[in-house]
């Protein structure tokens, strides 16, 4: 698989939702020792927990149900095409069709026979956080990192 910076080394990436992104986060490294990756605004941001990572999405507006909201795992492929077609042989209902993004991957969101969100995410490009709008840990206040 190839290696992006602005994404972690592990398969599965559970992304769940908040109503605040920087509450969570700051509560997730305190309470649970999780450490910021980067952030993205206000909206997002990557954590890693062991050799593992999560992803805290801001709940959309008008989104009162978890799953509504936006719960979902990712999973890293090797190939997000051949994924795809798999999934829609199959029956799976395709949220949204695959597409490359400035972070580095190629993805696609389906939904599951029981209504759970999967994202299956295949890098395509080594990208820094800094070169898409992500703003690294590192570069903000580290007193919400715990070590």
């Amino acid at each position: 698989m190839l290696a992006n910076r602005s994404m972690p080394h592990c398969a599965v990436i559970p992304v769940l939702v908040y109503d605040d992104v920087g509450e969570a986060v700051g509560w997730l490294c305190e309470t649970f020792g999780f450490t910021e990756r980067w952030r993205a605004g206000d909206h997002r941001a990557q954590l890693a927990v062991g050799d593992g990572a999560a992803v805290a999405l801001t709940r959309r507006p008008g989104e009162n149900t978890p799953n509504a909201g936006g719960d979902s795992v990712m999973v890293r492929v090797e190939d997000v095409n051949s994924h795809h077609e798999r999934a829609l042989q199959r029956g799976a209902r395709i949220l949204e069709p695959p597409a490359d993004h400035p972070y580095g991957e190629r993805q696609y969101t389906a939904e599951d026979n029981a209504g759970h969100r999967w994202t299956f995410s295949q890098s395509i490009a080594d990208v820094a956080p800094e070169d898409w709008g992500g703003t690294p840990a590192a570069s903000r206040d580290s007193s919400r990192k715990v070590t």
